[in-house]
């Protein structure tokens, strides 16, 4: 680590903490050269994958974007929010645990519908209707007829 105030690339960290329920960790350090000390703070970045469109385009993951289309197969259904929460926390550690750069964005339409259909069987249904776009009546009834 380069010190802020000489640019000396040798440090040593005096002081090591874990801060926000371990999500961060703060090091006091000094510097071997000026003897001057400041602070670093270590955080996880974590990259989930892009998503690669039906037309080849990709797109960075929005995790929003996937909250509105799960809200708007919900709306007027009783989950609560916490069910939600909990459905989008289980799909972002599959994304991360795939271990890909880039995945399809009919994958991730598969892992909503696989969270929608445990939480409520209507949402489900909803959702895999617009985005299955069935070509007729029967595909529907299918769908229907598997739940």
């Amino acid at each position: 680590m380069r010190c802020p105030y000489c640019d000396h690339d040798e440090t040593q960290v005096v002081e090591t903490r874990e801060s926000d329920e371990g999500g961060v960790i703060r090091r006091r350090r000094r510097c071997l050269k000026c003897d001057k000390r400041f602070t670093t703070y270590e955080r996880v970045e974590i990259t989930l994958p892009a998503v690669v469109k039906k037309d080849g385009t990709r797109a960075e993951f929005e995790p929003a974007k996937l909250r509105a289309s799960m809200q708007l197969a919900l709306r007027k259904r009783q989950v609560s929010v916490e069910q939600v929460d909990a459905a989008l926390e289980r799909i972002q550690k599959k994304l991360l645990a795939s271990g890909l750069r880039e995945l399809p964005s009919t994958r991730i339409g598969e892992l909503v519908m696989r969270e929608l259909k445990r939480i409520d069987k209507v949402a489900y249904v909803r959702f895999a209707s617009v985005y299955r776009s069935f070509e007729d009546v029967d595909e529907f009834r299918q769908l229907i007829q598997d739940i």
